[in-house]
C-alpha cells in the first residue's frame, strides 16, 4: 500500500514536533508515503525519511498541489495500491477528489472539525461556502476518517452518504495518557501563582474557540473565590481583543495569558480545572490530555462532550459548573471517573496505528 497524503500542518518539517513524530510511525504502515504540505512558507524543502517523503506546496488554489501530486503518482505508476487522503473536505478534499478521477485511484476524506455546526456555517461566507463543498465531496469518497461519533453520525444524518457505516472509521489523533500521567509538575507555575486556584485553557486564541466567554465568566467566578485565576496559553488573531477585554472588565489580577508550549503536560499537571468553551470542535484532544492529567473539566457542548458540560454560550450553565467543582471539591472526582470513559477507543499506540491502517485498506477495497 502506497499513500498520498495531503496535509497543512508545517510542523511535519519540524524535527521532534508531535506530527513529525505521528507521520514516521505512520510510514511504518506502509510501503511509501508521500505528504504534500500546503504551506506560505517559502523557506521550506522537500524531506526524505526513509519511505517518507514530504514536498512543501505554496499552492493557493490547490494547482500546485494538484500537479506535485499527479507527478509522484505518474513517476511511480509501476507501484499498486494507491490511496490518497486529505486532511479536510474542503480544498485539500477538492484537490483529492480531481486526483481521484484523473488518476483512478480511491480517496479518504479526513474531517477534524464540526463542519456541519451552525456555528461554524455562520462564522464567514468562506465557511459557507466551505459546507456546501465538503456535504458533496464526502459523498464521492471512498471512505470518511472523523474524529468522534458526534461527526459520524452528523454526516450520516446530514449528507445522506450513500458509503457504509463501516466505511467511515471514527479515529481521532493519539494521545500518548501514559505520558502525560507521568509528567512532572510546573514548579515556576506554581511559584508564579502561589495558592491560587488555576482555571487552565489551552487553545488558539480564535473566534470560533470563544475564549471572551471564558474571561466574561471570570466576573461571576471571582466572586465566589477570590483566589481563582483564568490562565489561556496559546496564540492567536485575537490575542488583543481578548486582553483588551480583560482589561475592559477589570481582570488584569485573575486572567493571565502565556505563549503556546509544545510541552503542555506540566501545565495540565500543574492546574485545578481545565475549561473549553469553544463553539464547535471536532474532537477536543486538550480536554483528553486534561483528563489524563487527572483535571476536571468543563467545556461547552462540542465534539468529544466530556466533564461538565454546558449548551454552547450558556454564559450561566458555563459559570454553574466552574463554581460547583470550586465549591465542592468531592465534585471532582465524580466527574473525572466520567471523563476517563473516553479513553475507551484505543488502549494503545499499536492499536491506534491498527485501526488507521484499517481505514486506510477499507478504502482501497472499495475499488
Amino acid at each position: 500500500m502506497n499513500i498520498l497524503m495531503i496535509s497543512t500542518d508545517e510542523n511535519i518539517f519540524k524535527e521532534g514536533s508531535d506530527v513529525s513524530g505521528r507521520i514516521f510511525e505512520y510510514g511504518k504502515l506502509v510501503n511509501n508515503l508521500h505528504v504534500i504540505v500546503k504551506t506560505k512558507n517559502k523557506d521550506l524543502k522537500n524531506k526524505i525519511i526513509d519511505n517518507i517523503f514530504v514536498y512543501p506546496s505554496s499552492s493557493l488554489f490547490g494547482f500546485k498541489t494538484y500537479s506535485i501530486a499527479k507527478s509522484i503518482i505518474k513517476n511511480n505508476k509501476d507501484l499498486k495500491g494507491w490511496l490518497v487522503t486529505c486532511q479536510d473536505p474542503f480544498e485539500n478534499g477538492l484537490v483529492g477528489y480531481f486526483l481521484k478521477h484523473k488518476l483512478k485511484i480511491p480517496l479518504q476524506l479526513q474531517v477534524h472539525t464540526d463542519f456541519l455546526s451552525p456555528y461554524f456555517w455562520q462564522e464567514s461566507l468562506k465557511n459557507k461556502t466551505r459546507v456546501v463543498l465538503a456535504k458533496w465531496l464526502v459523498t464521492k469518497a471512498d471512505g470518511v476518517r472523523v474524529v468522534s461519533e458526534r461527526i459520524k453520525k452528523s454526516l450520516i444524518v446530514n449528507c445522506k452518504l450513500k458509503i457504509e457505516n463501516s466505511a467511515i472509521a471514527v479515529l481521532p489523533i493519539f494521545i500518548d495518557t501514559q505520558k502525560i500521567k507521568g509528567a512532572p509538575l510546573n514548579i515556576d507555575l506554581r511559584k508564579k501563582y502561589p495558592s491560587r486556584f488555576i482555571i487552565l485553557m489551552a487553545s488558539r486564541l480564535t473566534k470560533e474557540k470563544n475564549i471572551g466567554l471564558a474571561i466574561e465568566a471570570m466576573t461571576e467566578i471571582i466572586k465566589i473565590n477570590p483566589e481563582a485565576l483564568l490562565l489561556i496559553v496559546g496564540n492567536g488573531l485575537e490575542c488583543a481583543r481578548l486582553k483588551l477585554q480583560v482589561t475592559n472588565c477589570k481582570l488584569q489580577n485573575f486572567v493571565f495569558f502565556e505563549p503556546w508550549s509544545n510541552d503542555l503536560n506540566s501545565y495540565y499537571k500543574t492546574a485545578d480545572l481545565f475549561l473549553l468553551t469553544s463553539n464547535y470542535e471536532g474532537y477536543g484532544m486538550t480536554a483528553i490530555e486534561a483528563t489524563a492529567a487527572g483535571l476536571p473539566v468543563v467545556m461547552t457542548d462540542v465534539g468529544i462532550s466530556i466533564g461538565a458540560v454546558s449548551v454552547v454560550g450558556d454564559y450561566k450553565g458555563l459559570v454553574s459548573n466552574i463554581i460547583d467543582l470550586i465549591k465542592n471539591p468531592e465534585k471532582k472526582e465524580i466527574v473525572l471517573k466520567e471523563q476517563e470513559s473516553s479513553f475507551s477507543l484505543y488502549n494503545s499506540k499499536e492499536e491506534y496505528l491498527n485501526l488507521l491502517k484499517a481505514s486506510w485498506l477499507s478504502c482501497l477495497s472499495t475499488k
